[in-house]
């Protein structure tokens, strides 16, 4: 494994060790750390590709979730994602917000090492995938886990229809 000094990449590697995960590491550049680079750089396929999305519900304060949802799915926000945050309107974060809430950035963002307040919905169709790739927590690495890792998150929970 890659020793690192990124804080958001420690918690995650300190989650998924804490937690039993067996996972991969696979070091990126940052410039190509967005998923469709990502994986035309590196080859590895769409549809294992797993994107973990901060999505805000409009709320005074506001309320927030990461969404699972595979790469060559679209997340739900108006109709799902809205509906469960009990909100009229919601979208996704901003970078900064998400950077504020998770430590991380746009392209490292995992659903591992995530605040243990904030729920983590995992679309059905990711489990249905052999492996997924995820972001490692910076834009540096990224994560290969089976779906089932995601299950170990105590805030988890699978969500049918999450994404189209």
């Amino acid at each position: 494994m890659e020793p690192t000094t990124d804080p958001a990449e420690l918690s995650v590697r300190q989650q998924l060790d804490e937690l039993g995960i067996e996972y991969e590491i696979v070091p990126c550049d940052p410039d190509l750390a967005d998923t469709a680079a990502f994986c035309e750089a590196y080859g590895y396929a769409p549809e294992d590709s797993a994107n973990t999305i901060v999505v805000a519900g409009k709320s005074t304060p506001p309320v927030y979730a990461a969404c699972v949802v595979l790469a060559t799915t679209r997340l739900d926000v108006n109709g799902v994602v809205r509906r469960r945050l009990g909100v009229r309107k919601a979208s996704f974060a901003s970078a900064d917000e998400t950077r504020e809430l998770t430590g991380m950035l746009i392209g490292g963002v995992t659903a591992f090492g995530l605040p243990p307040e904030l729920p983590v919905w995992i679309d059905a169709a990711v489990m249905g995938r052999e492996r997924i790739v995820l972001g490692g927590g910076s834009r540096s690495c990224k994560l290969i886990v089976v779906p089932e890792a995601l299950l170990k998150i105590p805030s988890a929970e699978v969500v049918d229809q999450l994404a189209k």
